[in-house]
């Protein structure tokens, strides 16, 4: 409820009302406020199953990107947005999450590379990537755009924490052509312990995901300025009925 002094929340009480509190300020959420466990226990369910989720829209893949730079090692079953923490959550990984899934990935997708990670004298973290016919492996900060990437993906994708939902926003941005088929599997496999949610306007990558029978493609096409789904008319919208 809202009146000009700002919004009121009420809980339900039997067949009545009770007001928790009042005058709360517009640009706040709700969770903010009824957090408590007595009063609404279904607020802070639904907060911490939300705070569970993770989005993921855009990584950093610049020279002064946080991923290419030595870190300090602490312990990471959770990439950050910058993927800051990148050799961390690697190491992460193979150390108590699935190795073999690490490793199987890095291959799969630069066939015969193996991934170090390096750790300095001040306990800080870097990645490295040895590929075949180099003699030396490559540092973070020597990494192409794309390979830097899938390594963020990696981290995300593999993380020995599941969250119930993971959103993914282009996840092809620098990508070459040729790792959209390791990373469509590295998202199936992902699908096995989290709902995913991928957007994508790589076809490659989506008719790799599509492979997999669990998947649900909706397609969207822009017309006049609105955007549609593919194959839906006006009276094919599913119904929406206000809740009593």
């Amino acid at each position: 409820m809202v009146d000009r002094s700002g919004a009121i929340a009420k809980v339900r009480q039997g067949r009545s009302w009770q007001v928790v509190a009042q005058h709360l300020p517009m640009f706040e959420s709700l969770f903010n406020h009824l957090v408590d466990p007595s009063q609404a226990p279904e607020v802070l369910q639904v907060r911490d199953t939300i705070s569970g989720w993770r989005f993921y829209d855009h990584f950093r893949a610049d020279a002064n990107a946080p991923a290419r730079q030595a870190q300090l090692g602490t312990r990471t079953t959770v990439l950050d947005d910058e993927g800051s923490q990148l050799a961390a959550a690697l190491q992460t990984i193979r150390e108590i999450g699935e190795a073999e899934a690490l490793d199987e990935a890095i291959d799969d997708a630069f066939p015969g590379a193996e991934l170090e990670i390096s750790v300095s004298s001040d306990h800080r973290f870097a990645v490295n990537l040895r590929q075949t016919g180099l003699l030396r492996p490559l540092s973070g900060l020597e990494l192409s755009d794309g390979t830097l990437r899938f390594l963020l993906w990696v981290a995300v994708l593999l993380t020995p924490r599941p969250p119930p939902l993971i959103v993914l926003n282009e996840p092809e941005t620098s990508l070459h052509p040729d790792l959209l088929p390791a990373l469509s599997r590295l998202i199936r496999r992902a699908a096995d312990h989290s709902q995913l949610i991928v957007v994508s306007h790589a076809t490659r990558l989506v008719a790799g995901i599509e492979k997999d029978e669990r998947c649900h493609s909706i397609a969207l096409d822009k017309n006049l300025g609105q955007t549609q789904v593919l194959g839906q008319g006006m009276l094919d919208e599913p119904p929406w009925e206000w809740p009593d």
